[in-house]
């Protein structure tokens, strides 16, 4: 999904989002003219991100939680 679509299903700024991306928060794919692509669970994480954010969760803890996810995640999906 492109940017626009993704702050029409959020509710976020594209300038949220670049900030959540430049904080390390989330990884889009990028698509051959470096665009970005994002994908269902893309969305999940950035509304996520917003919700703790918005109580007040600390940068450095949301992406420490989503590293432990993701780590989880990867585990499961190579076995």
């Amino acid at each position: 999904m492109t940017m626009k679509t993704v702050t029409e299903m959020t509710g976020l700024s594209e300038r949220q989002i670049r900030y959540y991306e430049a904080q390390n928060l989330i990884f889009p794919a990028r698509n051959s003219s470096l665009i970005r692509r994002y994908s269902f669970s893309d969305i999940e994480e950035l509304m996520d991100i917003a919700e703790k954010i918005e109580e007040g969760v600390l940068t450095r803890e949301i992406r420490e939680d989503l590293g432990k996810k993701r780590k989880t995640t990867n585990r499961i999906n190579t076995r």
